[in-house]
């Protein structure tokens, strides 16, 4: 596993294995935490310790703490006596690309990681059903791995439109009461237009890791536009706990984000709506109502909530009522 690292349970590396060394130009990582070396993107920092207290966990997504911000998916087991963890990582990004970034070359791979981009061809190939047990494993796991990339946002590590599909599908089908909130950041095509497109996408890190810490792990976060994002509220209708989520959400959102020297400021506009409001609650007109609700924010000056109101004046379609600072 030249792609590993050894922690003690202070989160402290003391080890890591030669490609990660590589990966990370011989910077002097040991001693270090190993959050401070990776940006941990899922799960939680605490649902992670939990995990390793009871001997493992499931898939994480980490992204280096570099300019380049390079994607890591991994999985850690606890060692022995519980003398630290062992995470084993592999690149988020294509091997092709790994490749040309950090000038590795095959040695730098475990043997089964060279055919990693090879298995998703062979995956249309219907006889690849009569290889060895062993390419049957490492196709699953391919299939696996693309069906988490085809339900996340890449940027941001949020759910995207797929996943959001699904997920408002599953809380209708179950009957279970939820509110829907579509977050729309305001002034983010300033921010755009005046430190570039690397600030913005920034920027939309940020709003993530702020989604997630501001929701539960039975809500669903989705990415659905550029700098739009949609938040499930599973089992939770009540105006006066959601007036308090959406106006912390606001006030987070509007701390500035540093980039490159710079301090980037934007703001959010959020239409709500519950599902307690219909008869039979129906995904897609849920959204079309809390974009209503959320272009009232917009009418209103931004930077503001409001709940789905079935009398207020229908929303103009959406190219005609955008506006410069979005």
């Amino acid at each position: 596993m030249p792609m590993h690292l050894v922690a003690d349970f202070d989160g402290k590396i003391t080890h890591i294995g030669p490609t990660l060394a590589k990966v990370l130009d011989g910077t002097p990582v040991l001693g270090l935490r190993a959050l401070d070396v990776f940006d941990l993107r899922r799960p939680k920092e605490d649902e992670l310790f939990e995990q390793l207290y009871r001997g493992s966990t499931g898939k994480m997504l980490l992204r280096l703490r570099t300019e380049d911000r390079t994607q890591l998916i991994g999985s850690a087991v606890t060692l022995p006596d519980r003398a630290g963890f062992l995470v084993n990582l592999s690149f988020g990004i294509s091997v092709f690309d790994a490749v040309s970034r950090f000038n590795l070359a095959g040695s730098d791979f475990a043997p089964t990681e060279l055919t990693l981009e090879l298995l998703y061809l062979a995956e249309a190939n219907a006889a690849v059903m009569s290889e060895s047990r062993k390419l049957t494993e490492k196709l699953h796991g391919a299939v696996t791995q693309a069906v988490v990339d085809a339900t996340t946002d890449t940027l941001t590590g949020l759910q995207n439109r797929r996943a959001l599909d699904r997920a408002l599908a599953r809380l209708i089908d179950r009957r279970t009461p939820f509110t829907l909130a579509h977050i729309d950041l305001d002034f983010f095509k300033k921010v755009n237009d005046t430190y570039g497109h690397a600030a913005g996408d920034r920027v939309l890190e940020e709003v993530g890791r702020i989604l997630r810490e501001e929701t539960r792990d039975v809500d669903t976060v989705a990415r659905v536009g550029g700098d739009e994002f949609v938040v499930t509220f599973a089992g939770l209708t009540d105006v006066k706990r959601l007036s308090h989520i959406a106006t912390r959400l606001i006030s987070r959102l509007e701390a500035p984000i540093a980039f490159d020297g710079k301090q980037c400021r934007i703001s959010a506009s959020i239409g709500l709506v519950s599902s307690t409001q219909y008869q039979v609650p129906d995904g897609e007109q849920m959204l079309n109502d809390a974009d209503r609700a959320l272009y009232g924010c917009k009418h209103a000056g931004r930077a503001q909530f409001r709940f789905f109101n079935p009398d207020q004046s229908p929303a103009p379609p959406r190219a005609e009522n955008a506006s410069d600072g979005s």
